[in-house]
């Protein structure tokens, strides 16, 4: 029966609504929430790049999670705009296939360097004293090369766990972007392997980094209720609470949305869910994590005083 159908070659994205009247704002609100992200993210691996006293371990993960904040919400946010200001909302089949594997690789490079960041500051909390012997240069390459090799592996298997299904029916996506679950569904094909290989996989990426941060993070609770002076209290609070609210954010979507079949999915629940961490938080992490830094606001002004 299939011979006899037509295999889709494009797809229409839904987009997040249809009415007329929001198109504009939600356009102009998008076009801020890209803006700030652009000059957020790329600022801030200017930043780290051109002043010395930010070449730490610390500011080594920032610098590559304002690049993966950058690369994945470029991926996305660009043509959902332009489906607000000019009514764009079909994407080719490799243009949609190329989106979700950018998509994927560079949201599951970041789980891993949320977990690698976690670790450094168990690092610079629990084990002061050996902080500079504990993360050295290699390892923070190796950790951060580590992150980009398993998140381009793990998007390469989704693109070709969603992309050997066969699509000749509907070809709307109940989405704003080619995200797996929204795809997937679409399929004429038997998915149910396809279902369980993404809960799997995605389930195990989610889980091992997030295991990795919540022992972490027990250590460092320890090692702060044993400390005597509030001065260190104050200071080992702020060094993490940036991280734990992103990693709250981060992961509490990403098991909402995907660490579920797609049959439980309600696709309008998960636009929702879906533009915190395709748009507000690519936007946010350069402010919790580094704007709010005495340090990046001392070289930040050290740069603005030297152009001036």
């Amino acid at each position: 029966m299939m011979e006899n159908q037509t295999e889709v070659t494009e797809f229409i994205l839904l987009g997040l609504t249809d009415d007329p009247e929001l198109q504009i704002p939600l356009f102009i609100t998008f076009l801020a929430i890209y803006t700030i992200t652009v000059v957020g993210n790329l600022g801030m691996i200017l930043l780290i790049l051109m002043d010395s006293r930010l070449h730490t371990p610390m500011y080594f993960f920032l610098g590559n999670l304002s690049l993966v904040d950058f690369c994945y919400s470029s991926a996305v946010t660009p043509k959902v705009m332009s489906g607000f200001l000019i009514g764009d909302k079909v994407i080719s089949y490799n243009d949609c296939a190329a989106q979700m594997f950018i998509f994927a690789a560079f949201i599951t490079v970041e789980n891993y360097l949320l977990a690698s960041m976690a670790y450094d500051r168990y690092a610079a909390v629990c084990k002061p004293l050996h902080y500079t012997t504990t993360m050295t240069t290699s390892v923070c390459t190796w950790l951060i090369i580590g992150s980009y090799v398993i998140g381009f592996m793990n998007a390469s298997i989704h693109i070709g766990d969603t992309f050997h299904l066969y699509f000749c029916e509907s070809n709307v996506v109940h989405h704003f972007f080619c995200d797996i679950p929204a795809v997937m569904v679409l399929s004429c094909s038997d998915r149910y392997a396809s279902e369980l290989v993404l809960v799997y996989i995605v389930s195990f990426h989610i889980f091992f980094a997030f295991i990795v941060i919540w022992i972490s993070y027990v250590f460092i609770f320890v090692t702060i209720v044993k400390m005597q002076s509030a001065a260190g209290h104050h200071k080992a609070i702020s060094t993490c609470a940036s991280h734990f609210t992103a990693v709250s954010i981060f992961y509490g979507t990403s098991i909402f949305m995907y660490v579920q079949p797609s049959s439980n999915h309600s696709m309008d629940t998960d636009k929702i869910a879906s533009v915190f961490y395709t748009m507000v938080i690519p936007m946010l992490n350069p402010l919790v994590y580094s704007l709010r830094n005495k340090e990046v606001k001392s070289a930040l002004k050290k740069i603005i005083l030297q152009t001036t």
